[in-house]
């Protein structure tokens, strides 16, 4: 009996060496994994638009004049740390709650220009910065803005609106919803009151109290034709209401505003 045990053990030693050498033992080797290339994201990435608008030539004019359209939008920002902002595909809405800022250009008013306008002071133009709020979905986007004058008027405007969004291609996006704008009593006073020194006959004083504006709606496209070039139009119409509806600038025009613009549209990465 002492012997098969012994030579059960014996057995058992000699096959060791077999079975550490074998699949086991290559198991344990280490195997080199070359790691996939990070995609490359750039650092900072944003929208350039320039094109033709045609815009009433003053507020409550029922004139229009063709200038310049410009625009700038936020794509993409990748920080050091390792966390970003926005989205780097520069054809996508942003989904969910989103913050940004918020820019407006109003052109000088010249009343030498306008015979209407006779007596009234002239108006320099004034650029509007402030901040935006924008909420979004695949097919719905709300959004909220405001914004202090600088230059031809120095009061507070804010701007609330909402879009239906719709994909019927990859490459074409159209939108569409209503708009609401609201101006302080400093803003009212510059682009519909008038004063005391100002007034005359055809143009009695009047001092606006601010609120609501105006009321409206915009329709708008965007077309990608490759991964960086787009083109970009839209269509407003709004129209005054309270205070600034009552304005004797206004009353003489037409309290309707329509708007067209059409620009073409340049992606930008910076960095990588």
């Amino acid at each position: 009996m002492l012997a098969r045990v012994s030579a059960a053990i014996s057995l058992v030693f000699a096959a060791a060496p077999a079975v550490a050498s074998g699949p086991n033992q290559s198991a344990t080797q280490p195997v080199m994994v070359t790691p996939a290339p990070a995609p490359e994201t750039p650092r900072l990435m944003f929208t350039l638009r320039g094109g033709v608008a045609m815009n009433p030539e003053y507020f409550g004019s029922d004139e229009h004049t063709a200038g310049p359209d410009l625009g700038f939008r936020f794509n993409y920002l990748s920080l050091r740390n390792g966390r970003s902002l926005g989205n780097p595909d520069p054809w996508a809405d942003d989904m969910g709650l989103t913050f940004g800022g918020s820019l407006r250009f109003i052109q000088e008013r010249k009343t030498d220009d306008f015979d209407e306008l006779a007596g009234l002071d002239d108006i320099d133009a004034a650029l509007e910065l402030g901040v935006s709020m924008r909420y979004g979905t695949e097919n719905f986007a709300a959004f909220g803005a405001a914004r202090r004058g600088f230059g031809g008027h120095e009061g507070w405007v804010g701007e609330v609106g909402a879009d239906a969004i719709l994909h019927p291609t990859d490459r074409l996006r159209l939108s569409m919803g209503p708009r609401l704008f609201f101006g302080d009593d400093s803003y009212s006073d510059t682009y519909f009151g008038v004063t005391a020194s100002e007034a005359s006959a055809a143009m009695p004083a009047y001092d606006p109290d601010g609120g609501m504006v105006s009321a409206g709606v915009e329709i708008g496209a965007r077309y990608q034709i490759n991964d960086v070039w787009g083109l970009e139009g839209a269509v407003t119409w709004e129209r005054f209401t309270d205070d600034a509806a009552n304005s004797p600038i206004v009353e003489q025009g037409s309290d309707e505003q329509w708007g067209v613009r059409f620009g073409v549209t340049r992606v930008f990465s910076i960095g990588g």
